[in-house]
Formats: C-alpha cells, sequence, structure tokens
C-alpha cells in the first residue's frame, strides 16, 4: 500500500518541479532578453551571451515542460546547467569581471537575476535527480 502511495506524490512532485522550472528558465530569458534590449547589447561578448540565454531559457522551458519521461532527466539537467552556468557568468562578473566586462550588484535586475538563477538551479536539479531515480523503478 504504501509504495502505490508513493508514485502519485512522485509524479505530482514531478508536475510542480516541471511548471517551477520552466517558469524559472522563462524568468531567466525574460531577465536577460529585457537587458539585452535596455543596453546589454551594446556590449562585445555579453550583449550577444544575454541573447543566447533569452534564447536558451525559452528552449529549455519548453523542454522542461514537453519532455517525454524518458527524455526528462536530460532537459532538466540540462536546465539546470544553463542557470548554473549565467550564475557562475553574473558571479564573476561581478567579481573579477568577464571578458572585460564588470558588473556591481547595484546593477539593474542584479539581485533578481541572482534569486532567479540560484532558485532554477536547485529546482531543475532536484527535478534532474527526481526523474533519473524515476526513470529506474
Amino acid at each position: 500500500m504504501a509504495a502505490a502511495t508513493l508514485v502519485p506524490r512522485s509524479g505530482t512532485a514531478t508536475t510542480v518541479l516541471r511548471i517551477v522550472g520552466a517558469a524559472l528558465l522563462i524568468g531567466i530569458a525574460v531577465i536577460h532578453g529585457y537587458l539585452w534590449q535596455a543596453g546589454y547589447r551594446g556590449i562585445d561578448v555579453i550583449g550577444p551571451a544575454f541573447l543566447l540565454d533569452t534564447v536558451l531559457g525559452i528552449l529549455g522551458a519548453l523542454a522542461v515542460l514537453l519532455a517525454p519521461r524518458r527524455l526528462l532527466p536530460w532537459a532538466a539537467a540540462a536546465g539546470a546547467a544553463l542557470a548554473l552556468g549565467t550564475l557562475g557568468a553574473l558571479v564573476l562578473s561581478t567579481t573579477v569581471g568577464l571578458f572585460g566586462f564588470v558588473e556591481s550588484v547595484q546593477a539593474q535586475l542584479w539581485w533578481e537575476s541572482f534569486w532567479v538563477e540560484v532558485a532554477a538551479t536547485v529546482v531543475l536539479t532536484a527535478l534532474a535527480v527526481l526523474a533519473w531515480r524515476g526513470r529506474r523503478h
């Protein structure tokens, strides 16, 4: 009986993590797209990277929402990698600089970006682990 109750909970948890993870990837896309339009597009390397983050965030959200169960761990892991990569780039740009660009924590949407990327990394990693374990059972 206990095993029967675990399946629906696991399915519900997976669904919730899919939705939240996709929403966070859309958040990353919206922030980077907005900042790209607000002037970051003119910054060498950083501008194109922001545009790429916008596109990849949207594609990642779609992948997390629409991936069949067998591909979900990979879609979630790719989304987590995107979030972690953007988080790493944000921290690097604020500390030592990135491609000659140095950001400040006072910059527009810095903290929002930081927390969305942290949350996306955590949620999508949890989804990847949960989906991977679900594939083995």
